[in-house]
């Protein structure tokens, strides 16, 4: 082979150099080991061997491994929502161009997960789904830290409190009391006991030191907190607004409800609803209605969040079959409520 060394090649040869030297390496030994170095390959790259290797069903119903892998998907997609809000976090970003962008980024992932639930929706057989998941007590995908972290990225954390002891804080309220009252561990409370699940326990044993340092290291670095003493004179204000307003309603309507949806189609029989693995009782931890999760409630009318997540449903659900367990229509106040939904056509969530 006729190599000539070009211009452009020596130019970029200078400036490794430059870039070596300034740290105190020889260049020479990098070119060296570049020398050596074997190709990269794709399956190396992704580490595409352990990451099939990764799916370990408890039971021989094949649908185990869609439910398995669609929840690791899921958990890698948090971790990508995570990265881009833990940059939010520590950026100087004074005419919000930045924060407008990553937010918009957040958006797309978690647009991609609530349309992509459908796997969960309609891709499991019911009867495999019934049994296997007998397999997976106490574990519920409740127990989804990453989950929790981007919520207390997302929003001032009183704002995550439960809806019944929301207005005894406000933004001066301490971290630590506020954080008893965290709604999700209300959504693990067994129903005729009142006690926490296992499930909980288990939770806040892993991972409540950790939550409670990021919730006080983010008082004053999540997105709402950003946006509210930051980006108020910014021109891109309103389209800020725009995509806010779409994060809080992807993640505490769609995401919310998808989930419901789901569990309705799993969890509900004609007789009685079936309690979730984890023993969370999801027919008032999942509908937005009860909880009445909302990131950013001065961005949303009084009538937007007197009907929180209604509008989800009556486009979504429309004039389905009516059953007699608690369905999706039950979620909401009863003027207007549209029929709820056919217990075959809905999916699975805990």
């Amino acid at each position: 082979m006729d190599f000539k060394l070009t211009p452009e090649i020596e130019e970029k040869i200078k400036l490794l150099a430059i870039k070596y030297e300034s740290m105190g390496q020889d260049l020479t030994a990098y070119l060296d080991g570049l020398l050596y170095a074997n190709y990269l390959t794709y399956w190396d790259y992704i580490h595409l061997d352990t990451l099939l290797s990764l799916q370990d069903p408890k039971t021989d119903f094949p649908d185990e491994t869609i439910f398995i892998t669609y929840h690791q998907i899921t958990e890698l997609y948090f971790k990508l929502i995570k990265h881009e809000l833990n940059q939010v976090s520590w950026l100087k970003d004074s005419n919000g161009k930045i924060f407008l962008e990553k937010v918009r980024r957040v958006n797309r992932y978690f647009r991609h997960l609530v349309n992509s639930f459908e796997i969960m929706v309609e891709g499991m057989e019911y009867n495999e789904f019934l049994k296997f998941r007998m397999s997976l007590l106490p574990a519920s995908g409740f127990q989804s830290a990453q989950y929790r972290q981007i919520e207390i990225l997302c929003t001032d954390f009183r704002f995550l409190v439960e809806a019944s002891q929301r207005d005894l804080f406000d933004e001066h309220s301490r971290i630590e009391e506020m954080f008893g009252y965290a709604y999700w561990k209300r959504g693990a409370i067994e129903t005729e006991s009142g006690l926490k699940t296992l499930t909980l326990r288990q939770f806040e044993r892993k991972y409540s030191e950790d939550l409670l340092k990021l919730t006080k290291r983010c008082r004053t670095r999540n997105l709402w907190f950003i946006f509210s003493n930051r980006l108020q004179d910014s021109s891109l204000k309103d389209k800020i607004i725009h995509e806010l307003r779409t994060l809080d309603a992807l993640v505490n309507i769609d995401w919310r409800l998808s989930h419901f949806q789901a569990a309705v189609r799993y969890l509900n029989q004609e007789t009685q609803a079936i309690a979730a693995t984890g023993g969370t009782n999801w027919q008032k931890y999942l509908p937005p209605k009860f909880q009445r999760q909302v990131f950013y409630p001065s961005l949303w009318s009084e009538e937007e969040l007197k009907n929180w997540g209604k509008s989800w449903v009556i486009q979504h659900v429309g004039s389905r079959t009516r059953v007699n367990t608690p369905s999706l229509s039950d979620s909401f106040p009863s003027e207007g409520k549209p029929n709820s939904a056919d217990k075959n056509s809905t999916g699975l969530a805990e």
